[in-house]
């Protein structure tokens, strides 16, 4: 069945560029309906997009459809995806605040498939930390976002900006038309976040962990067609979509949902930063101080389960279990003791010092560590690339079993 992709264009230089995008696309026998601003149409004419696409181009809210009864509900309901590129910052604020004031905007606010927008625009712009606000804005919506290259502006400074290339672009698109779903009929269960241990009524411990590698997980393994339970603890993120959640607690709660799910799942990844402590004994009272603060407060810490290593134990033929070692020394060696001693079938290594791959950040460098003993270093990359790389890791097991 062929493929609707809505090419939303905006008034940037790139315009002439996603010609070719247009080109391409329908040499490839997906459908294109392409939908300008006005600000578009000053750089190319529609008449160029009406002819590499073979099919009205949209430019008005108020024009007459002979396609659809209300133009703007109609478009958006045909598409499989939509792709704005490029992407100016006026519109990418639109598109961040609801504005419709225009086809193209409207279009966004009727359309419910996923959304891929590709930036072009001068640096500074671009780097603004209302745009960068915008974007992540979107970004936590579900939108896409490609980043923009970086070169020689049309304005005639360097810097990142410029519109990625058609190539990229175009791969993109096919990514997020034809997702794979090479895990359909598989469970998955996935733990993430921080683990909390009480210390009195209102106050605990815990890490860093924000749940972001684990989440991305768990979206990434839903996009491929599993069955996914989400086991997680503390986390300001939005919970992905279509999966089963377990919010739990401690370690020790989390350990227990875990063991209870084992049975029921072929896929187990443990992605989140389980607390390897706990108070001993919480007060069942605030803890007060004194107002010459004089005094010190002295608690006993004992250990917490070690949740994967429990799961070992009862892990069962084709079963695949993957860790994370979250290291700041050391880091191969280490993530090879894991491996081995909580009986994974390979382990994510990742050394939190480094920039770019420790808690909170949006990215991770990070290398895959095999029971064979091979290991593939990946480089810097968005957690969600991430986690399309463990769970390609994961199919090829599959495959195996």
């Amino acid at each position: 069945m062929s493929k609707t992709v809505g090419i939303g264009i905006t008034g940037g230089i790139a315009v002439y560029k996603i010609a070719e995008l247009v080109s391409r696309l329908r040499k490839n026998d997906i459908d294109v309906i392409v939908m300008m601003t006005e600000s578009a149409t000053k750089f190319v004419s529609p008449l160029t997009f009406r002819t590499l696409s073979g099919r009205e181009v949209l430019t008005d809210l108020w024009q007459e459809s002979r396609e659809w009864k209300v133009q703007h509900i109609g478009a958006a309901e045909d598409l499989d995806l939509l792709v704005i590129a490029p992407a100016t910052a006026n519109f990418i604020a639109k598109m961040a605040h609801g504005i419709g004031d225009d086809l193209l905007s409207t279009i966004v606010l009727a359309n419910t498939a996923p959304v891929l927008v590709v930036p072009s625009m001068n640096t500074n712009m671009y780097k603004n930390f209302i745009v960068q606000d915008n974007i992540k804005k979107l970004s936590d919506y579900g939108c896409k976002f490609m980043d923009p290259d970086t070169g020689m502006l049309a304005c005639g400074t360097s810097g990142q900006g410029r519109l990625p290339d058609v190539n990229d672009i175009y791969e993109q698109i096919n990514k997020l038309l034809f997702t794979k779903k090479d895990l359909f009929g598989k469970r998955l269960m996935v733990n993430a976040g921080t683990t909390c241990e009480d210390i009195d009524p209102v106050r605990f411990i815990a890490n860093r962990g924000t749940g972001k590698m684990g989440y991305c997980i768990a979206q990434e393994a839903v996009n491929r067609g599993a069955d996914v339970i989400l086991v997680t603890g503390r986390s300001h993120l939005e919970t992905p979509k279509d999966v089963k959640v377990f919010n739990v607690w401690g370690a020790e709660e989390m350990c227990e949902v875990m063991l209870r799910n084992q049975p029921a799942c072929d896929i187990i990844i443990g992605a989140a930063a389980v607390g390897d402590f706990r108070i001993a004994k919480a007060a069942e009272q605030k803890i007060k101080k004194k107002d010459d603060r004089s005094e010190k407060l002295i608690v006993e810490l004992v250990g917490t389960p070690d949740i994967l290593k429990e799961m070992g134990k009862n892990k069962v033929p084709d079963q695949i279990m993957v860790g994370f070692a979250a290291e700041t020394e050391n880091l191969i060696a280490n993530a090879q003791k894991k491996l081995k001693s909580k009986n994974l079938d390979f382990i994510v290594a990742n050394d939190v010092t480094m920039e770019g791959a420790g808690f909170a950040a949006d990215t991770n460098i990070v290398s895959i560590i095999e029971r064979s003993g091979t290991i593939n270093s990946l480089p810097k990359m968005s957690k969600q690339e991430v986690a399309a790389a463990i769970i390609d890791k994961v199919v090829e097991l599959v495959k195996k079993n």
